[in-house]
């Protein structure tokens, strides 16, 4: 990128996560701190917005870049990897969110704790969630440290490290300073 396209690059990216910061710090404002609002944001969401929300989390680089990944290595069957994921995560969410629903619990692990014991369900659920939660998340930073400093015109191992370690901070501020509100 020549000067002024990286100068423009850095300011656009410098507003971009200002407003988002600012979005968030105005959505998590009249936070109460309940269990309610920190997993079901007060149940102030339209189902519209909870459907724009679910897409936004669905529509990620790096779903967008597996999905290219899968069609470059693997033809037509990428695309049907894609679908079928898709696909089983609307079954997935059918069966599971009637049944939480159901027993008016918020998570899964509330559901399980419910119906087995309390202390084996809550460890499984807490393991399995941190496990795919972490590993969800390196895929994200490491997407991060790839693509940001790519924008920014730095190309350097350094400037890929302190990539990943800034979207971790931004990503790390949003639950903290808004809640459930300002994610979704």
């Amino acid at each position: 990128m020549s000067g002024d396209h990286q100068s423009l690059a850095v300011v656009l990216f410098s507003l971009l996560v200002a407003l988002t910061l600012a979005v968030t710090a105005w959505a998590g404002r009249r936070r109460r701190g309940t269990t309610e609002e920190s997993y079901a944001g007060g149940r102030l969401f339209s189902p519209m917005e909870n459907g724009f929300a679910i897409a936004g989390g669905r529509l990620s680089a790096a779903s967008f870049l597996g999905v290219c990944g899968l069609i470059a290595l693997y033809g037509y069957d990428g695309i049907l990897y894609s679908a079928g994921f898709l696909a089983a995560w609307l079954v997935a969410l059918f069966l599971v969110a009637e049944l939480v629903r159901d027993c008016g619990r918020f998570t899964l692990a509330d559901v399980l704790a419910a119906r087995l014991g309390e202390r084996p369900a809550r460890i499984a659920a807490g393991t399995s969630s941190l496990t795919v939660s972490v590993l969800h998340l390196v895929a994200r930073m490491a997407d991060a440290g790839l693509l940001v400093p790519l924008l920014l015109g730095g190309e350097s191992r350094a400037a890929r490290t302190w990539t990943v370690v800034g979207a971790g901070a931004l990503v790390g501020a949003h639950v903290p300073l808004g809640g459930m509100r300002s994610t979704t």
